[in-house]
């Protein structure tokens, strides 16, 4: 019994130590196997192929075995060879319904026109072939101002100031008297000195039919429009060829706008124009490209381009900014949404939709852009599918999985063409015929320095001599190869 007891006993501290022992050596094979190694074997366990694992902060590099990321500290994630190529295809793979949840939204690579359209900025200015200049025909007083002040703006024939004009009262009063003695010719050489002294046909006429002299004049604006400078003051005393004012016209305005450089040659004179301004919000004025001025501005790289626009109303003011949209020819070209592109900096992308729910990412070379619509000049083809919305989220999913944006081809090479061959020409008589070879004797060839000489020449084709004999006067031309000179040309000569 006592025996029995015993027995009893070792095999429980047997099983208790059993036990003991496979808890520290499960515990060491925990602290020795590392964090990641049960996802390993989970994976290998499904049957699935791990290719490496990679930082998701640094997508393109790889490591061979689980753990942290020597970068930031974080683990490692496994990249599946199902994950890379699942069916041999390619790109980023996004659940229909996931997709519908990020917005994302399909568009056609379509042909379509695109007009060579360029927006740029413009100011208003002034049309400076509408500015009238009105000066003093006469020396005089000015006697009295009218209120007039730089910047008002004024109908044509507005009062300026009146002048007296000491000098014209005597030669009135002789008109006048001449025109008493009933002599036409002498009334018509009275009238004409006062036109040289500076009168209008309208003053001479007032005086003839008041019959007495007007020394006091009123100047008045030509035309209607904004007093630039008014130089006239009451009491002053004014000379003649003075510059008493100047006006400028409001009818039509000038628009300047500032071309860049670099698409400078977009532009011609009667190119349609269109401007906008934030006064009007909706409202467009129309116009065409006057004059593309002979220099460019030093410290923008831009040239003035000048715009008339028509200013019905006198509500566009110079000194006013613009949007201008200057439109040029419509031409065919392969077209995608602008929303499309994804620019980097470095190069210019668009994720494409594959099949199977997948997207790529293409590298894109681009051309011009106008209302909503960028030209593709190389990446894509007519009909293939892109993404005009979500696009950066489904760019930052391929970045991280350090997929790599599909690149240009590059161009295909340009074949060498031909050198060209130099022909030397003359004129002489044929001594010999036979099969492909002739017999010349010709006059000097100046070209080469050849004297005039008789010698064999080698046809390009016997067909050249057809219906030629010795004795024709012919004239021809050769070329020198490297078997010597061969015949290109031949043909009867005119009699000079």
């Amino acid at each position: 019994m006592t025996g029995m007891t015993f027995t009893r006993g070792r095999l429980a501290a047997a099983a208790v130590g059993l036990i003991v022992a496979g808890g520290l050596g499960g515990y060491g094979l925990a602290r020795l196997w590392p964090a990641a190694a049960p996802k390993a074997v989970v994976a290998a366990e499904a049957g699935r192929k791990i290719l490496y694992w990679y930082d998701p902060m640094s997508p393109t590099s790889h490591f061979d075995r689980p753990g942290r990321s020597p970068f930031m500290d974080m683990p490692l994630i496994a990249r599946y060879a199902d994950e890379d190529a699942a069916g041999g295809a390619s790109g980023v793979a996004i659940d229909p319904g996931r997709a519908q949840n990020l917005g994302v939204r399909l568009a056609s690579v379509e042909r379509g026109d695109l007009s060579e359209s360029l927006d740029v900025t413009g100011v208003l200015d002034f049309n400076q072939r509408q500015l009238a200049v009105i000066q003093a025909r006469s020396a005089g007083f000015v006697q009295k101002v009218y209120g007039r002040a730089p910047g008002d703006v004024i109908g044509a024939g507005a009062p300026l100031a009146d002048l007296l004009v000491p000098a014209w009262s005597g030669a009135q009063t002789e008109y006048l008297a001449v025109r008493r003695t009933g002599d036409p010719a002498l009334e018509a050489a009275a009238r004409q000195r006062l036109r040289l002294l500076g009168m209008s046909d309208s003053l001479i006429a007032d005086v003839a039919r008041e019959g007495r002299p007007r020394a006091v004049v009123t100047v008045t604006s030509p035309q209607a429009g904004a007093i630039q400078t008014l130089e006239v003051r009451q009491g002053m005393s004014v000379a003649m060829g003075q510059t008493l004012a100047q006006v400028a016209g409001l009818g039509t305005v000038w628009l300047n706008a500032a071309v860049p450089e670099s698409v400078s040659g977009q532009v011609k004179a009667g190119q349609r124009a269109r401007a906008e301004f934030a006064a009007w919000p909706g409202e467009t004025f129309d116009g065409r490209v006057a004059a593309i001025l002979p220099s460019a501005q030093a410290d923008s790289r831009t040239l003035t381009v000048r715009i008339e626009l028509g200013n019905r109303g006198g509500r566009l003011r110079p000194g006013q900014f613009a949007t201008v949209h200057l439109a040029g020819d419509r031409r065919p070209a392969l077209l995608v949404p602008s929303e499309a592109v994804i620019r980097t900096g470095r190069r210019t992308l668009v994720m494409v939709a594959a099949a199977a729910g997948r997207f790529e990412p293409v590298e894109v070379s681009l051309g011009r852009e106008d209302r909503g619509k960028t030209e593709v000049l190389a990446g894509l083809t007519e009909g293939q599918r892109v993404v005009a919305s979500g696009q950066f989220l489904i760019d930052s999913e391929a970045s991280l999985m350090g997929l790599r944006p599909k690149p240009l081809e590059p161009p295909a090479p340009v074949p060498a063409s031909p050198p060209a061959v130099t022909l030397y020409e003359s004129r002489g008589r044929i001594e010999a015929v036979s099969g492909g070879d002739i017999t010349l004797s010709h006059e000097p060839v100046p070209a080469l320095g050849w004297p005039a000489m008789t010698m064999p020449y080698r046809l390009a084709s016997p067909a050249l001599a057809r219906g030629l004999k010795p004795g024709d006067e012919v004239t021809f031309a050769f070329a020198q190869t490297p078997g010597g000179p061969v015949i290109r040309r031949l043909a009867p000569a005119s009699s000079r």
